[in-house]
């Protein structure tokens, strides 16, 4: 299965937030949207992500003005992206090697959406599932060897 699948399957609904908006405004977004993260863009290019975990580490370092830090200050700058055309265990293996719950996934300079660990394990299931039923299906209809009793 390819990334660009795993999209589909997912929807293509973008959230996307300036370097210079605050981590109050982020996670105002976050919850309203049920997203676990943001993709920050500056100037029409990427410039990094924010996800819980980094609005959690900024939360331990702000102490009570976490909400006025700015996001270039918490986000998770350069992260990793996947192709549209990456196979899904080569995506998978970038998470687990780069400790990324979400991988924004690009077509050049283009943003596509955001792929998480969530997504992908619904992906691996829907995959077994039809494979699943591809065989019983085919075990069901098995011919019959000539001379063979039913």
């Amino acid at each position: 299965m390819l990334v660009s699948e795993i999209l589909a399957i997912k929807g293509k609904v973008l959230y996307t937030i300036a370097p210079n908006k605050s981590l109050a405004e982020a996670v105002e977004i976050m919850t309203e949207q049920d997203v676990g993260s943001l993709v920050v863009f500056s100037h029409g290019q990427m410039v990094g992500m924010l996800t819980f975990r980094e609005v959690l580490r900024a939360v331990h370092k702000g102490g009570a003005g976490w909400g006025k830090m700015a996001i270039e200050d918490a986000m998770l700058s350069g992260p990793v992206a996947a192709s549209p055309n990456m196979e899904m265990d080569e995506l998978r293996r970038l998470m687990v090697e780069h400790r990324q719950r979400y991988l924004p996934v690009m077509d050049g300079t283009t943003l596509l959406g955001v792929v998480s660990f969530h997504d992908v394990a619904k992906a691996v299931l829907e995959e077994q599932s039809f494979e699943n039923r591809m065989l019983k299906n085919y075990i069901r209809n098995w011919p019959q060897e000539p001379g063979e009793q039913e």
